[in-house]
């Protein structure tokens, strides 16, 4: 008994932290800290099962402890047969009527929920809203595209958003399955070759704010060695914001500004990276992310602090950072004045130099 002890309180120590450590998250990207109505239907939906799970846990407990406890084999009783009970019809009522009490309890708000969240009236042909914010989302292996067809933008890896009102979504893949997930603000939802998915979400002005105005987004479908890599961020703004970032987008004309930059859009245009990589914002390419508004962003290819000694660690060797990625060997082999000429040049794709 006592060699079991130590291991009986390190178990014991290691679920209470684990307990702990999973309500711990932050405000950018946790399901616990909603922001926004479908991340608020979601979590009353978590909190709604997970209490009736509690309450039926805890009803279950002191049964059984009751049982035990008041039934218990007594010294003296070994031999003694206790009388036979069966087939108690209250019972049997009692516990096939109280599940079913729960099952409505929970179905009725999940589908209301459902309907809810399926409602994609204002993005359809038929019934289409003409102030609907519509973004087609497009998942390829490892980035992200996002372009709104009804005004002409398309961008890459940071999606920008109005706030407190519905931004509907077409998602599809453009290679193997993913998955689209913004977890503090709703999702998740599949990303097919085949079809497009479709639904909303609404970013909450005063969560953004707490959140620092940014989000994380991530694929929550293993697609291939880089898939714990495929994050993409959202910036939600205010609906005055965006309307001039995308006005931005449409009429930004980049000009390098100094010798070192002249020279890495030189080498930009040389080496084709122009083939892939639009840097335009009303254009898109089927390989690359836009990089029009490459120097706005909040990080190099979705996962790197955004500064110019790790976008020339990415250029020297992308392999190393997301394996599998399209961009290796696309290239050949930059001197390291080549890198860093190329690297003040994409940090100066920005809408504030324009």
């Amino acid at each position: 008994m006592k060699r079991w002890l130590p291991n009986m309180r390190f178990i014991s120590l290691f679920s209470l932290m684990a307990l702990l450590l999973a309500g711990c998250g932050k405000p950018f990207l946790s399901t616990l800290q909603p922001a926004g109505e479908v991340a608020d239907m979601q979590y009353s939906l978590m909190l709604l099962s997970t209490l009736m799970m509690v309450v039926v846990i805890v009803v279950v407990t002191i049964i059984f402890v009751y049982v035990v406890v008041r039934f218990r084999r007594r010294k003296g009783d070994e031999n003694f047969i206790p009388k036979q009970v069966e087939g108690s019809h209250k019972l049997e009522i009692i516990w096939t009527v109280i599940p079913i009490l729960l099952l409505i309890i929970l179905a009725v708000p999940t589908v209301s929920a459902t309907f809810k969240l399926a409602d994609i009236k204002a993005m359809e042909e038929e019934t289409r809203d003409e102030n609907a914010l519509i973004v087609n989302v497009t998942a390829n292996l490892y980035w992200w595209e996002f372009e709104y067809p009804d005004l002409g933008v398309v961008t890459g890896q940071d999606l920008v958003v109005p706030t407190d009102e519905r931004v509907y979504f077409n998602i599809k893949a453009a290679d193997v399955k993913h998955s689209f997930w913004i977890p503090a603000v709703g999702g998740k939802m599949d990303t097919n070759t085949e079809n497009t998915n479709k639904f909303w979400l609404e970013f909450d002005s005063k969560a953004t704010a707490e959140a620092g105005g940014l989000f994380y987004g991530k694929c929550a479908e293993l697609c291939g060695p880089s898939h714990g890599l495929m994050d993409f961020k959202v910036k939600p703004v205010s609906r005055e914001d965006f309307d001039q970032w995308i006005e931005e987008m449409k009429t930004v004309e980049h000009v390098a500004t100094t010798d070192l930059a002249k020279q890495g859009e030189q080498l930009f245009n040389e080496r084709n990276c122009i083939a892939c990589h639009a840097i335009n914002g009303t254009e898109k390419r089927p390989t690359a992310p836009n990089l029009t508004n490459f120097g706005d962003r909040s990080r190099i290819a979705g996962i790197l602090e955004h500064d110019k000694d790790n976008l020339i660690d990415w250029l020297k060797d992308p392999e190393t950072y997301k394996p599998g990625n399209k961009m290796t060997g696309t290239y050949g082999e930059l001197t390291e004045a080549e890198l860093d000429a190329l690297a003040e040049y994409l940090m100066g794709l920005s809408l504030e130099n324009k």
